[in-house]
């Protein structure tokens, strides 16, 4: 499965509580830090789905090397 850097930086997203949100883990989408189903064509790593308990501020990952995600740990550095 190819995977590739999505970014360089984490992108400041607002998110709401209970919705569910497509991250995308394998670089692909168009729509980073979000899925668009690009990973079907490239034969990557499906997008991961998770909501947050409250409205808030986060930073996702787009360079696909945190060891928190979806959230930016500063692995891009």
């Amino acid at each position: 499965m190819e995977k590739k850097r999505g970014g360089d930086a984490p992108v400041q997203c607002e998110l709401e509580a209970n919705k569910n949100y497509a991250w995308c883990t394998c670089g692909h989408s168009d729509d980073q830090p979000f899925c668009n189903g690009s990973h079907r064509a490239a034969k990557a790593t499906p997008s991961m789905v998770f909501t947050v308990e409250e409205d808030k501020t986060a930073y996702l990952c787009t360079c696909k090397q945190t060891k928190n995600p979806p959230y930016c740990d500063g692995s891009h550095n």
